[in-house]
């Protein structure tokens, strides 16, 4: 399971069934589950968890140090959940001690070929980053979240579930869960329908998100009024209140 030129450090620790292909590099400080393949030419560096049943294609930088100026070597961590696919050229980092010291990667994300995750990004479960898709620093992508070819996400900016970011998006604020956003810099254009339709979103609760949809997008009102008419006029529901409460923990502002 392990090719004759693949270098593997003392220190690290590979489940017994790991597939390792011709000169790949593991560190010292590896952890990497069971049922993982790693591909040719991947470099694993840093203190680095994989878990269980990944796919890392050739090529990709995994728990290399941040691109940050003010990373001085400190220990920090990157924790990758199970059953992920990192395609060509990905590069995954580090944290930073400033940023808590994780990049956490979820499970059952997709990250395309030259797709980027910098330090201290918190990305969710079943996202989507398509190929050259770009994670600044501090970033956090919400549970099935998709990202167009080449769009960028500015340093500590949060995208919501299920959102729907087009190719080429440069999204410099907060995008609220549900929704389609687009441009340079990047708007909100409208709500990801199909999207949520795809994952069994029921007609009661869809009709409640384009209700407070239209009160955030659509009315003219300030925020906090909007978000003040929601909770008092709309039947409330885990999915309206995963909105609102992404909403009110903005600290970037919203995208509208």
């Amino acid at each position: 399971m392990i090719h004759s030129t693949a270098i593997i450090a003392p220190g690290a620790k590979l489940a017994a069934d790991v597939s390792v292909g011709p000169y790949v590099v593991i560190g010292e400080n590896v952890e990497i589950g069971a049922g993982t393949s790693i591909g040719p030419h991947t470099v694993i560096e840093g203190r680095t968890t994989i878990g269980c049943d990944n796919q890392i294609f050739q090529f990709a930088s995994i728990g290399a140090v941040p691109q940050d100026l003010k990373f001085h070597g400190e220990e920090t961590t990157l924790i990758i959940g199970d059953r992920n696919k990192i395609r060509e050229f990905t590069t995954l980092h580090l944290g930073t001690e400033d940023g808590g010291g994780i990049t956490t990667v979820g499970s059952d994300n997709l990250f395309m070929a030259y797709s980027h995750v910098a330090h201290d990004c918190v990305v969710g479960n079943h996202v989507i980053l398509a190929n050259g898709a770009t994670l600044a620093g501090h970033v956090e992508i919400d549970n099935y979240a998709i990202m167009g070819g080449l769009s960028a996400v500015h340093q500590f900016g949060r995208v919501g579930a299920h959102v729907m970011a087009s190719g080429g998006s440069m999204i410099a604020q907060d995008i609220p869960p549900y929704t389609i956003v687009q441009g340079d810099r990047a708007k909100v254009v409208g709500l990801n329908l199909i999207g949520l339709k795809r994952r069994g979103f029921s007609a009661d609760v869809l009709k409640t998100i384009k209700q407070a949809y239209k009160l955030v997008f659509r009315s003219g009102m300030k925020l906090e009024d909007a978000i003040s008419e929601i909770e008092s006029t709309i039947e409330t529901s885990a999915e309206l209140d995963l909105f609102v409460s992404f909403i009110k923990k903005s600290e970037r502002g919203l995208a509208r």
